[in-house]
């Protein structure tokens, strides 16, 4: 008896994805929608046990395999070998809840364009400096780790592009730049907060937390490539957060304070250190007992993100702080 056809696909690329992919299909499998539905897995040229995983998975689960690409071009190369006219793209690493592809489709009727709901996956326990994703408001990073897509935005647009050749880390904001290519072409967008992922939870030491940082150097380039995201996501259209702006701030107020002066300049640079000092403390309580030393690597982080924007913001010759 021939299977109807899919009305969604979800689309998974998955490199080297071994320790996540499991959980992932197995939560497709067991999606609460009426709707019948197709899950594509690119393999992007694993040398783990990947492809083995998701060849044994569940009735729906199609295996696509290509040379290792980068996850632009293996979502890509998925949605050439789906089937439906919707489109839903899941990363390897998340975990949908039961009812995201019900969520995710019934929001794509009002839209072309859904960005989904993302927050850390709630049964790992999470230490100071591990590794993760969230995104709760449509906010202008769009994230395909939770992105639901008609098919015909997705051929105007040509797919996603891999634009932007990172050396420090993983390849990054093909997503972004999809999102903000489908707005400049008019299409519809939405938020599900319904459709929720859960986002794996990876391990990470100081030292890998500081040098994440490092990959800041590239948002200035994202920035001169959409400038759109000065007004949509940057604080005060130049800094990139509300945290880095009183970083820099408390930057200035130090350089103050050592050259000495009158007691009203020391006065007022201590003063303009409190906003990074309140943050500080803020976010270091998630160190629990460990609160200072959580602390002190936070400032090292910062330090070394606004010199990865600094230098960034040179190259690319948009000023980002």
């Amino acid at each position: 008896m021939n299977q109807p056809a899919p009305r969604v696909s979800v689309i998974v690329p998955a490199y080297n994805a071994g320790a996540t992919i499991g959980r992932a299909l197995d939560a497709l499998e067991a999606q609460d929608v009426e709707a019948p539905y197709e899950v594509v897995v690119v393999d992007d040229g694993s040398s783990d046990d990947t492809a083995r995983i998701v060849a044994e998975g569940g009735k729906r689960v199609r295996l696509v395999r290509q040379a290792n690409g980068g996850p632009a071009a293996a979502r890509n190369h998925g949605v050439e070998k789906a089937a439906a006219r919707a489109l839903a793209f899941i990363d390897a690493d998340c975990v949908p809840a039961r009812g995201w592809l019900r969520a995710g489709l019934a929001a794509l009727d009002a839209a072309e364009l859904v960005q989904g709901q993302v927050v850390p996956d709630p049964a790992a326990a999470r230490g100071p400096f591990d590794r993760t994703i969230t995104v709760r408001r449509e906010y202008g990073l769009y994230e395909a780790a939770n992105m639901f897509v008609t098919r015909e935005l997705f051929e105007r647009l040509r797919g996603f592009e891999d634009w932007l050749s990172a050396r420090v880390g993983k390849p990054l904001a093909e997503d972004v730049w999809f999102g903000w290519r489908a707005r400049r072409a008019g299409a519809r967008t939405a938020f599900c907060a319904e459709a929720v992922v859960h986002h794996a939870v990876f391990r990470r030491g100081p030292g890998g937390y500081i040098a994440e940082r490092l990959r800041l150097v590239y948002f200035p380039a994202m920035v001169r490539k959409m400038p759109e995201l000065r007004g949509a996501f940057l604080h005060r259209r130049l800094f990139l957060s509300r945290r880095s702006a009183a970083f820099d701030l408390a930057v200035v107020a130090a350089w103050v304070l050592a050259g000495g002066g009158a007691s009203g300049r020391r006065i007022a640079g201590a003063l303009a250190t409190l906003p990074y000092l309140r943050a500080l403390g803020a976010e270091a309580t998630r160190g629990g007992g460990r609160a200072a030393i959580v602390g002190a690597f936070d400032v090292l982080a910062d330090a070394t993100g606004l010199l990865a924007l600094a230098v960034g913001s040179l190259r690319w010759r948009r000023c980002v702080l």
